[in-house]
């Protein structure tokens, strides 16, 4: 028998956004991402091509203001869809963590899928932006990610080098960790805590 596919829709609008957002795990790496933000189309692409998601987003926001709305409510959104896909999160491996290098630079990313938010991060880009995108925005993107999914999440800078360098390595990392963290553990029966519960 086919194991049930995982996946999450999420539709959030506001009177700032209009988000659509749908995540399948265990896919094969497909993204059509629309943002309005080129070079944060880029870091979803490679979060689901390296993280092996499949990944649907378009989102519409008031970019005339600033990218802010636009990449807090993005992250609330994906995080949300990867909290539907996981369903009661019973079976999966619940940690992981990958050390990516991206050139010069060199980034380590860490999850815990285990129900509990959290979230640190020190990267330290050179540069605000890349492209147009506003890089003091990534923490916050993350974190948002964080809170909604439902997971524990660290971003280290081991090296630092092009931010855009720092930021690719970290989004790659991100997608692998998840897919990691997110495998079924064919040996373990419940959920993967001594507590019992996540």
């Amino acid at each position: 028998m086919s194991p049930a596919v995982r996946s999450g829709t999420v539709a959030r609008r506001t009177k700032e956004t209009n988000i659509h957002v749908t995540l399948r795990l265990d896919g094969r790496g497909k993204a059509a991402v629309s943002t309005g933000i080129p070079f944060l189309d880029h870091m979803l692409e490679l979060f689901a091509t390296h993280g092996l998601v499949d990944l649907t987003v378009k989102a519409k926001g008031d970019l005339d203001v600033d990218q802010h709305h636009t990449v807090e409510d993005l992250g609330l959104a994906l995080g949300s869809a990867l909290d539907t896909a996981l369903g009661k999160r019973d079976r999966i491996v619940r940690f992981a963590s990958l050390t990516v290098p991206m050139d010069e630079c060199l980034v380590t990313v860490a999850v815990d899928l285990g129900g509990r938010p959290g979230f640190a991060y020190d990267l330290k880009p050179a540069e605000r932006t890349v492209g147009e995108f506003d890089t003091t925005l990534m923490p916050h993107f993350l974190e948002s990610f964080a809170r909604t999914g439902r997971l524990t999440l660290h971003v280290l800078q081991l090296r630092t080098g092009n931010p855009h360098h720092l930021l690719e390595a970290t989004m790659k990392g991100l997608g692998r960790v998840v897919d990691a963290a997110a495998q079924r553990d064919a040996r373990r029966r419940g959920v993967p805590s001594s507590k019992g519960t996540l």
